[in-house]
């Protein structure tokens, strides 16, 4: 899959703005863009378990779960410190977009990945936390 930068960004802030609506169509719960609404993020994630029980950990929906929230929390980085979206074909059977800044690159996907289907108690908001702190100035 071939994007540009601006396409890629373009398809990180349309997921963004997909996390947000269907958190409130499913949840009916709030995402402001801020970045204490990342918490809720962490609840939201393990409510999609909740919710659908094994439906939400079929592949599809992983996928798009991860993603979207992905996008959601790299945004909020992105706003605050910088960064660019980039997809990377390293593996090319395991594509994956990270944000990249200041030499580092973040998985914000990948750690929603990970409390979603591997390890509840992994904290997107710390994961988050850490990435900032990271980049204090």
């Amino acid at each position: 899959m071939q994007m540009n930068r601006e396409e890629l960004a373009q398809l990180m802030a349309d997921s963004a703005e997909n996390a947000i609506e269907t958190t409130k169509d499913e949840f009916h719960l709030e995402l402001d863009g801020s970045p204490e609404s990342i918490a809720l993020v962490d609840d939201v994630i393990l409510s999609w378990i909740e919710k659908y029980k094994d439906q939400a950990l079929e592949d599809n929906a992983v996928f798009t779960i991860c993603n979207i929230y992905g996008a959601y929390v790299g945004e909020i980085f992105r706003h605050l410190v910088g960064g660019n979206w980039h997809y990377d074909e390293t593996d090319p059977d395991a594509p994956y977009v990270v944000l990249e800044y200041a030499g580092k690159s973040y998985a914000f996907a990948g750690i929603c990945y990970q409390r979603l289907v591997n390890d509840s108690q992994i904290s997107i908001k710390n994961y988050f936390d850490q990435a900032l702190g990271n980049n204090a100035q």
